[in-house]
C-alpha cells in the first residue's frame, strides 16, 4: 500500500485464507465446554452461480468429490437455491466428525477458487445446537477471511439472539479470526445446515 492510499484511507482487500476453516474443531471444543453447543454435523457453502459450461463442470466435479464416499455409507451432498438466487451445497457428517465436515467445506471452497470462481464464493457455515435447542452457525466470510456467529432467536421468525452472538464471539475469539465489523454479520435465514 502506498502513501497516497494511506492518506486517502484506502485499504487493500483482505485475502481469503481458507485454512482458517481448520480452526473450527478447536472452536467447537470451546463452545461445548463453555456454552454446551455441539456440532450438528451439517455444514454448507454458499456461492453465486454463474451461467456457462465451465462453472457447471466445476460444480459437477465438486459434487462428485463430496459424493465419493456415498457407497461407503456417507450422505450425498445436497444442492439448493435460496430466495435470493444464491446456490448452496450442504454436506452431512456425523456430529462427531467435525474434522471431516471441515475438510469437505475446505475442498468445495478450494475447488471453486482453483478454477477461477473465488469471486463467486460468499460464505461457509457450520451448524451447532445446545441442549435447550438453540441454533448457532459459525459463518466464514470468504471475501473477508473472518468468522462471525449467527444465532436465530428461539420461537421462529426472523429475529436474532444478539446477546448470544456477542457471547459466542467472546468465547471463540482465541480459536477463530472473528469479524470485527458487526455490520458484516449478515443474517443467513433459512441457510441449509442451520
Amino acid at each position: 500500500m502506498g502513501l497516497w492510499d494511506a492518506l486517502l484511507g484506502r485499504r487493500r482487500p483482505v485475502r481469503p485464507d481458507l485454512d482458517q476453516l481448520f480452526g473450527l474443531p478447536s472452536a467447537a471444543v470451546t463452545l461445548e465446554a463453555a456454552a454446551g453447543f455441539r456440532p450438528t454435523g451439517l455444514g454448507s457453502v454458499c456461492f453465486a452461480a454463474v451461467e456457462g459450461g465451465a462453472f457447471a463442470e466445476v460444480e459437477r466435479q465438486v459434487r462428485a468429490l463430496l459424493d465419493a464416499d456415498v457407497a461407503g455409507g456417507g450422505a450425498p451432498v445436497e444442492a439448493s437455491r435460496d430466495s435470493y438466487g444464491y446456490s448452496w451445497l450442504l454436506a452431512r457428517h456425523s456430529p462427531d466428525d467435525l474434522p471431516g465436515l471441515v475438510n469437505d467445506l475446505h475442498a468445495v471452497n478450494s475447488e471453486l477458487e482453483a478454477n477461477g470462481f473465488g469471486p463467486q464464493l460468499l460464505c461457509s457455515l457450520v451448524g451447532f445446537r445446545d441442549p435447550q435447542g438453540r441454533s448457532l452457525a459459525l459463518v466464514y466470510l470468504y471475501k473477508r477471511g473472518t468468522f462471525y456467529p449467527f444465532c436465530p432467536a428461539a420461537g421462529g421468525g426472523e429475529r436474532r439472539d444478539s446477546a448470544l452472538e456477542l457471547q459466542v464471539r467472546a468465547l471463540v475469539g482465541d480459536d477463530l479470526r472473528v469479524e470485527e465489523d458487526l455490520s458484516r454479520w449478515f443474517p443467513v435465514w433459512g441457510a441449509p445446515g442451520l
